[in-house]
């Protein structure tokens, strides 16, 4: 069976759209949609079997954990503990936008959602589709990009389709991502105003630092 194609308006999602991938979600279902950086994978993260699908999906080492988008910074608070003012200066900088910052996992996220390691890796993405979802599910969603292990990263519905499409139920077009460089990713988990880049990305090393100085 090959996924079902949804196309959604990327800038006023339409409600009864945003409403059915909710249903899909909410229902275990694998959703392909897109981000302000790729297209991702998006499940329930609270749903430990939609997540083992992704693990399966992409061939993913079950040690890395998967980043969550969430709506608005408030639900990182909710999501996250032991928070410092190094991730207030990120969030206010950044978000929404490609920045994912890994922080100590609350209690409401299982652990196997964190792969194990008591961590969560969230972010606000700079994109109404996914956000749309979020609100609508009430929950995050999981963000891993859209892609095979070993291959490219998508930026247009179709390429999840070329690579995902007998794999996946749905794919929602939200028509092109209007980036090509993936998050940068700053890990602020050893707390005490530690912190690290693990990944730069779309937003440069220098950003970082000059936002967590200030």
């Amino acid at each position: 069976m090959y996924a079902e194609m949804l196309r959604i308006h990327p800038d006023e999602p339409e409600p009864d759209r945003i409403q059915y991938v909710v249903s899909c979600i909410r229902s275990g279902k694998v959703v392909g949609m897109p981000t302000d950086t790729f297209y991702g994978l998006a499940v329930d993260p609270v749903n430990l079997r939609a997540v083992e699908s992704i693990y399966e999906l992409k061939s993913r080492q079950k040690h890395k954990p998967l980043s969550l988008l969430i709506a608005n910074p408030g639900q990182a608070y909710e999501l996250a503990r032991e928070v410092d003012n190094h991730f207030d200066r990120l969030a206010e900088r950044f978000w929404p936008g490609p920045l994912t910052v890994i922080v100590k996992a609350g209690s409401r996220l299982p652990l196997r959602s964190t792969a194990n390691t008591g961590n969560v890796a969230l972010r606000v993405p700079d994109a109404e589709i996914p956000r749309a979802v979020v609100e609508a599910l009430g929950l995050p969603i999981t963000a891993t990009s859209a892609n095979l292990q070993n291959a490219a990263e998508c930026t247009y519905a179709s390429c999840v389709r070329d690579q995902l499409g007998e794999r996946i139920p749905l794919i929602v077009d939200g028509g092109p991502t209007p980036r090509s460089l993936p998050t940068t990713i700053v890990d602020l988990s050893a707390g005490g105003g530690q912190w690290q880049i693990l990944r730069e990305g779309a937003i440069p090393t220098y950003a970082i630092a000059l936002a967590l100085q200030q």
